[in-house]
């Protein structure tokens, strides 16, 4: 047995840490979860990578890695960098803590990084699966060479430029700092055939595929990672990439092969609970030696809720339909005596039927799923254009001012059979039809990759595994629906919704407690952890951790720290203005007693000094308040809208720049969660009504519907209090640590009142919000400041 504090990586735990650490190492010891529900500056990623690192360094446990899972990239840094001071910090005598992060193909390929070769983040998974594809085939059994050759090929182009004396700065690939020993142009091989017909392969891999042991059986993929595992302590996604670019290897096959060694992989929840890439990367990671630490765990519910949904676009669905008519086009015109254009199709109608023969598929089930899909497509444009014609008459007229739209395909509010499995049903389409289009799907994207030699995403598996999802799945647990989202296709006709809409068949899972509760299971153990989890009975119903603790007998032990920083340094206040209700303010340009309510008491908090966030139910109701404040308050006014990433960081640092700003933006948006507000960047925070969803949207109905069958009270459970935690995420970016000073305000009765519909229960910390009227919050602000003049 180890002791704890070796590993941690601070002189002197916080009380809050020493509870926290050695509850979660006595509860993984038992094969359980902790939850923790910790204010900011508990402390919590070193809590839980203490904890970790105790259970996997400890000879006494079978755990042999933690795996962190965080929905937020500056958590993902903060355990990096937690990860590196405990390395600091270790005896002498102990090897460095191993630790990977794990990062997407397009973030390591040197080609995409660098947007060399024809490759861009919309091309890279397609692009790297082919060229693998012809790799492996230029150097496996019956390959034309190896795969040391094929490297050194690649690397005597350089060799063969810097002798001719041609060689410039642009000869060398060149990313994360480091130069590589390969061209920027993807090289080629083609000993003794005809010009034109060289394969193109990628030299990063081929030297990988080099570096594997010969001996599978008793070597280890690991061999091939290109750094010693025992002393290279936490290797960054950066790191990574020069590492493995300087031996001339490929970094995410070196991801791969290395993220079974390490002590610490740190990820995101998609590496454990999105179907695809746990199948295709991380399932290795998902048994009983793991620790996995959710972090961020107040997310973990809408999440993975959307990981393990399914949809199908239309675009989809007419991609499959083409490629059923590829393959089925050779074997049809072979029997109608005639010719595809092109020539004969013999060669081609021989690999169908090769293809078939090693199947169970027929070429019956081919045409018929054909069929299928053509006819649903069919009944698609029906159903959406009649949705128009009923909802926006005339809509063809002017296809710029359609919203985005969900069209439900039952009452979201009964569970039944959907509309669209009744259709197939009228339309004389089975269960075999469902389920088969699967196996069908796989079949016609293995026979077009062989046929075209390029090993690319194919749409009709996607469309094949969402028809089998959408016939097995239940109809309360699951809700369907078409989804109708904004774009725009000059292709389309002028007069079709489709040149302004991409229209999806959505499959909705409603209730994501099971895939949860399933999925946690494999684990040997682990810790759950956020700044709001309360109220933790219904976080552990929504989870499937009280499933765990009933069924399977595995501890599941709750903890809670409040702030523990002198209380003297901040004010908190839920003031009793009205309810911040669609019914009582109206709409943004309506002017009423409850929006110059507001108004005012935004205005304010805005003029306290220094930086001030402001908090919207949505972003119109941003832009309304930023434009009041204009009127109201001196400081420049910054208003966050719906953007891209890069716009969003801009925005950032203009506020955290120079002098106090107000900077008010959605509560849905990504600027009240996970962003460092510590030191001096943020005075005040304000947060305007409860931030509940959208309850008229079809989906939300459905979801409400299904919670409550299975915990009772929809309302509560699904709506309610994932606003609440919303609310108190944006709220808790003012005090970040024991220097910081600052104000915090949610502004709304509900959150000041005990009333029907009180969501004052759902704060934990209600000895902190003083209820104070409108008027009175003046008083309160003074108050403050003063005593902060006389400290």
């Amino acid at each position: 047995m180890t002791n704890w504090r070796t590993v941690f990586g601070h002189p002197q735990p916080y009380e809050p840490q020493v509870d926290g650490i050695e509850t979660a190492i006595e509860t993984g010891r038992d094969g359980g979860y902790s939850v923790i529900e910790g204010a900011c500056g508990t402390g919590k990623t070193m809590i839980a990578l203490t904890a970790g690192i105790d259970l996997v360094r400890d000879p006494d446990t079978d755990y042999e890695r933690v795996l962190v899972l965080t929905s937020v990239k500056q958590q993902l840094r903060q355990f990096e960098d937690d990860l590196e001071t405990i390395n600091e910090n270790l005896p002498a005598d102990w090897d460095p803590i191993s630790g990977l992060t794990l990062v997407g193909k397009a973030d390591v390929c040197p080609y995409n990084r660098e947007r060399a070769a024809g490759f861009d983040d919309g091309n890279v998974y397609d692009r790297c699966e082919t060229l693998r594809d012809r790799t492996r085939d230029l150097t496996g059994e019956g390959g034309e060479t190896t795969a040391g050759n094929l490297a050194a090929r690649a690397r005597s182009q350089q060799i063969g430029l810097a002798d001719s004396g041609t060689q410039s700065k642009n000869t060398f690939l060149e990313t994360a700092g480091e130069p590589t020993s390969y061209p920027p142009a993807l090289p080629e091989y083609g000993d003794g055939g005809p010009v034109g017909a060289e394969t193109e392969y990628c030299p990063f891999y081929a030297q990988y595929l080099e570096d594997l042991p010969d001996d599978e059986e008793n070597g280890s993929a690991a061999e091939a990672v290109p750094y010693d595992f025992t002393d290279a302590g936490m290797v960054t996604p950066e790191e990574l990439v020069a590492r493995s670019v300087t031996h001339g290897t490929c970094p995410h096959s070196v991801m791969g092969a290395a993220l079974g060694e390490v002590e610490v992989v740190i990820g995101n929840y998609y590496h454990a609970f999105d179907p695809r890439t746990v199948g295709s990367f991380t399932g290795a990671l998902l048994d009983e030696s793991t620790y996995v630490v959710c972090d961020e765990a107040h997310m973990l519910e809408p999440r993975v809720r959307d990981l393990v949904s399914e949809g199908v676009a239309d675009s989809t669905l007419r991609d499959a339909e083409t490629e059923l008519s590829r393959v089925i086009q050779p074997i049809k015109f072979e029997r109608e005596g005639r010719q595809a254009e092109g020539g004969s199709k013999t060669a081609d109608a021989d690999l169908v039927r090769a293809e078939l023969n090693d199947s169970d598929v027929s070429y019956e089930e081919l045409n018929r799923t054909l069929e299928f899909v053509r006819d649903l497509r069919e009944e698609l444009d029906r159903r959406v254009t009649a949705h128009l014609d009923r909802n926006h008459r005339g809509w063809q007229s002017d296809l710029n001012d359609l919203p985005d739209e969900e069209i439900p395909l039952r009452d979201p509010a009964v569970p039944a059979d959907d509309e669209l499995s009744e259709w197939a049903a009228d339309a004389g389409y089975g269960d075999a039809d469902w389920v088969r289009a699967e196996s069908v799907g796989a079949v016609v994207a293995r026979i077009l990759n062989e046929a075209e030699d390029e090993d690319r995403t194919r749409a009709a598996p996607a469309v094949g595994r969402v028809l089998g999802e959408w016939y097995r799945r239940g109809h309360t647990d699951y809700f369907r629906e078409i989804e109708l989202e904004r774009t725009w296709d000059d292709t389309e006709p002028a007069d079709s919704w489709r040149r302004a809409y991409n229209a999806r068949l959505a499959l909705h899972n409603c209730v994501p407690s099971d895939a949860i509760g399933d999925r946690l299971a494999m684990f040997g153990g682990g810790i759950l952890m956020s700044a709001t989890l309360e109220p933790m009975d219904a976080f552990t119903e929504v989870t499937g951790l009280q499933y765990l603790a009933r069924e399977e007998d595995r501890p599941v032990v709750e903890r809670r720290y409040g702030l523990h920083f002198p209380a003297e340094n901040r004010e908190s206040f839920a003031v009793a203005a009205p309810k911040y209700t669609y019914d009582n303010r109206g709409s943004p340009g309506e002017n009423n007693p409850t929006r110059r309510s507001y108004a005012d008491a935004i205005a304010k908090v805005a003029q306290l000094s220094g930086n001030v966030l402001v908090g919207m139910p949505s972003y119109a109701e941003a832009e309304w308040a930023a434009g009041t404040l204009e009127d109201r308050v001196e400081k420049p006014i910054l208003l966050d809208a719906a953007s891209d990433d890069e716009t969003t960081q801009s925005l950032k640092d203009e506020f955290f720049a120079g002098d106090g700003k107000v900077l008010v933006t959605s509560l849905r948006g990504t600027l009240t969660e996970g962003v460092d507000y510590s030191g001096d960047r943020l005075a005040a925070a304000v947060v305007c009504g409860v931030p509940i969803v959208n309850t008229s949207s079809p989906r939300t109905k459905a979801v409400r519907r299904a919670y409550d069958d299975e915990f009772g009270d929809g309302f509560t459970y699904a709506l309610t209090i994932p606003a609440v935690r919303k609310a108190r995420q944006a709220i808790g970016r003012v005090i970040r640590s024991p220097d910081d000073v600052g104000v915090r305000v949610l502004l709304d009765e509900r959150y000041a009142r005990d009333s029907w519909d009180s969501v004052r229960p759902y704060l934990p910390d209600t000895d902190e919000f003083q209820p104070v009227s409108p008027d009175m919050l003046d008083v309160g602000l003074e108050r403050f400041r003063s005593r902060l003049a006389s400290q």
